[in-house]
């Protein structure tokens, strides 16, 4: 069952999935590229808006963190 809450969420995550997503399409970097297709599609799979938040927030930190 879908909340609201959810719902912006899933769209705030989606957005910032998509930057990430062309942002490594066009610099050739593997990492945001796969980032942004996580964050782009996982709010489809989790209900849970917490969960939802904690799993966004580890796949944004991927990029930063993660540098090859």
């Amino acid at each position: 069952m879908s909340t609201e809450a959810s719902l912006v969420w899933g769209l705030l995550f989606g957005c910032i999935g998509l930057g990430y997503f062309l942002y490594g399409k066009q610099q050739r970097k593997a990492i945001p590229f796969m980032c942004g297709v996580g964050l782009m599609l996982f709010p489809y799979f989790v209900s849970n808006s917490i969960v939802m938040v904690l799993i966004g927030a580890i796949l944004m930190a991927i990029p930063y963190f993660v540098r090859i």
